[in-house]
């Protein structure tokens, strides 16, 4: 029998302090399109929103708890340290830099990072964001066929003058070029980067990519997983993490911080396979969960990362046409006899 391997990232799940302002933020000014309006099912006097790209497509689907009075959260051992969008040319990446700088966000960058070019700034509520470009790859320092295989030290110089660089016009509008295609990677930090590796290997069926050392602390250790078929990355399935060894520094949850990360099951089926695999590792996970569009399990990796298993389908279309979404606030059967109360405690999104 094939092992199990997870096609990559489902979604990523964020705290956001105001919902209107997050719309603003992630739709207006990034460019995201809004797949559903609904509720925290779990707190259905909360919005979740729910972004992405062709529909929800897994992979590009950011979603929001809107929670006005989280406290600021902060990075940690057990957290995310910052949310990668991918787009697709160092050029386009240069007019993000002057549509943000002209929206008067705060921006660090272009830095070269070898295997990308990225780009630094954070959302309203403080979530570190990065524009990371499409290549040109991690096969630069290491044949494709052979990637994570030695520890790699990154260049003791690279290039400063491209953080000098930015777009000479103003740039109103996404253009096509500029489309922000989802996760491009998403960087945690765990106290033990070892175990964090076998235990991502043995419960997702990731793969070690790249080893090597944080080109801002050369230090901590940087190490990259992702679905790895031993010739190629697959596309929104890169998880990087910081290997802080020993610290004691946690994640604080709150506002600007991750919320989950959830993983791909192609089908409930493949779902169930996964929550047998987990179950006979010994990681303590939960029993399935109906969230209308998809279905999850949750459980926590060893330095406690809150992870979700989810299922491609049945998607943000079955409660709205496709071309509707995200224009009404949908809620599941069992909360539709709360409709006015719930439609009374949500801030209008405008």
């Amino acid at each position: 029998m094939k092992p199990l391997e997870t096609l990559g990232f489902h979604h990523i799940t964020m705290v956001s302090t105001s919902a209107p302002r997050t719309l603003a933020f992630y739709g207006g000014l990034l460019g995201f399109n809004l797949v559903k309006k609904t509720v925290n099912f779990d707190d259905p006097g909360a919005y979740h929103l729910y972004f992405g790209r062709g529909g929800g497509r897994p992979g590009t689907i950011l979603t929001f708890f809107e929670w006005a009075h989280a406290r600021r959260g902060h990075w940690g051992v057990g957290g995310v340290h910052h949310l990668a969008l991918g787009v697709a040319t160092p050029e386009a990446q240069l007019k993000w830099k002057r549509r943000l700088t002209d929206a008067g966000v705060p921006v660090s960058g272009p830095i070269d990072r070898g295997y990308f070019k990225s780009l630094y700034f954070a959302d309203p509520d403080g979530q570190v964001l990065e524009i990371a470009t499409a290549g040109p790859g991690y096969a630069i320092d290491e044949p494709a066929d052979a990637l994570g295989r030695r520890l790699v030290v990154p260049p003791s110089e690279r290039e400063e003058s491209i953080q000098q660089l930015t777009h000479p016009e103003p740039v109103p509008e996404v253009t096509p070029d500029m489309t922000l295609d989802g996760i491009h990677h998403i960087t945690g930090i765990t106290d033990d980067v070892e175990l964090a590796g076998d235990f991502y290997e043995r419960a997702l069926g990731l793969r070690v990519v790249k080893k090597t050392f944080n080109q801002d602390d050369e230090h901590t250790k940087h190490y990259f997983w992702a679905r790895y078929d031993g010739a190629a990355v697959g596309s929104h399935s890169a998880l990087t993490l910081f290997g802080w060894e020993g610290s004691r520094q946690i994640a604080r949850p709150g506002a600007g911080q991750t919320h989950h990360i959830a993983f791909r099951a192609v089908s409930a089926d493949e779902q169930a396979e996964w929550r047998d695999h987990l179950l006979s590792l010994g990681i303590d996970v939960t029993t399935v969960r109906d969230r209308t569009y998809f279905e999850s399990i949750y459980f926590q990796a060893p330095d406690g990362l809150p992870l979700e298993i989810a299922t491609d389908g049945p998607g943000f279309a079955i409660d709205e046409p496709a071309d509707e979404l995200g224009a009404a606030l949908k809620l599941p059967t069992w909360l539709e006899e709360r409709r006015p109360d719930i439609e009374r405690s949500l801030v209008p999104l405008g």
